[in-house]
């Protein structure tokens, strides 16, 4: 792989994975699910896994914020794949502002897996886990 392609990869994956963040924290639910492919699959600690369109739309609906927060995604590692795909790591922590400032709710960690959907990059996988 040449190194530009490796950097118009890496910038892709990482467009999405800033997208997603700020449509999140904006409660933009019809933005994040357009950021995933169809049959994507989206897995938290203590939950089934939430599968396609229509489940991650009512689960992302569900999580709107009702109060100011920010998810801080850092540390993004993004790895090409032999099947044109990409996979990326990255740390995140959660805030909310609440009467008295902002508190971390959450940290943890996304193990996502990326492939290009109609010629963009979307993700296909995203695993959460908590710390």
């Amino acid at each position: 792989m040449s190194e530009s392609t490796a950097a118009w990869v890496a910038a892709g994956v990482r467009a999405v994975i800033g997208a997603h963040t700020q449509a999140q924290d904006a409660g933009r639910t019809d933005d994040i699910v357009a950021l995933y492919t169809p049959d994507a699959v989206l897995e938290l600690p203590g939950m089934e896994p939430v599968e396609g369109y229509d489940a991650l739309r009512e689960a992302f609906k569900a999580w709107e914020p009702a109060q100011p927060q920010l998810h801080l995604v850092t540390n993004t590692v993004v790895t090409a794949t032999a099947d044109g795909g990409a996979t990326a790591t990255s740390d995140v922590a959660f805030l909310q502002r609440g009467e008295t400032g902002w508190a971390v709710q959450l940290v943890g960690h996304y193990d996502d897996t990326l492939r290009l959907h109609e010629g963009a990059w979307r993700l296909h996988r995203r695993s959460t886990t908590f710390q």
